[in-house]
């Protein structure tokens, strides 16, 4: 092999690796996106009361959980990644019982999810294998985004159950798409 096939294939190594930075942050940012359409489909079938109810002592009303999810999402992406300072006051996300309505909650949330992706989007190779400490737990940059979309899809996924049970209905999720197509080869 002599120095230019080298040099050919340390490319195309290079734009492999980027290819799949860049499909990881496509992924994670359209797994993101998904989320809040479907909890403000949930918001819109509550009342403004309901969004503060929640079921007994050991579990969270939406409200409870939408602020969390700022606060878990600004700690994680924002200020790790982002590298902005970590302000984040995780029990008052628990402890309120009302205090926002269901736009100006959907409108923090929202605000923060674009917030993330603009710096989802702008993470280097180096960001995302860098280890970085967050909340005493250790994650490189791929880590934390992991974690973010993980833990988004399982609050949504509580709040979506929650409403149900409030309002005995199906959310339309999948409305008009026929889940039952088998896998093409």
């Amino acid at each position: 092999m002599d120095l230019v096939e080298l040099r050919s294939i340390i490319k195309r190594l290079k734009m492999n690796k980027l290819e799949i930075t860049k499909e990881f942050i496509n992924q994670s940012i359209e797994k993101l996106n998904e989320n809040g359409p479907r909890i403000q489909i949930c918001l819109d079938q509550l009342s403004e009361e309901e969004i503060w109810k929640s079921p007994n002592k050991s579990s969270n009303s939406v409200g409870n959980l939408i602020l969390h999810l700022c606060g878990n999402i600004t700690q994680y992406i924002i200020s790790s990644l982002g590298k902005e300072e970590d302000e984040r006051q995780r029990d008052k996300e628990f402890s309120l019982q009302s205090g926002y309505s269901k736009s100006e909650l959907m409108m923090m949330l929202n605000s923060t999810v674009n917030k993330s992706i603009e710096v989802i989007s702008d993470v280097t190779d180096e960001a995302l294998l860098q280890v970085r400490s967050v909340q005493g737990f250790h994650h490189s940059g791929i880590g934390i985004i992991i974690h973010v979309v993980e833990h988004y899809s399982y609050h949504t996924g509580q709040i979506a159950f929650w409403t149900k049970l409030l309002k005995d209905r199906d959310l339309g999720f999948y409305a008009g798409l026929d889940l039952n197509k088998k896998n093409e080869k």
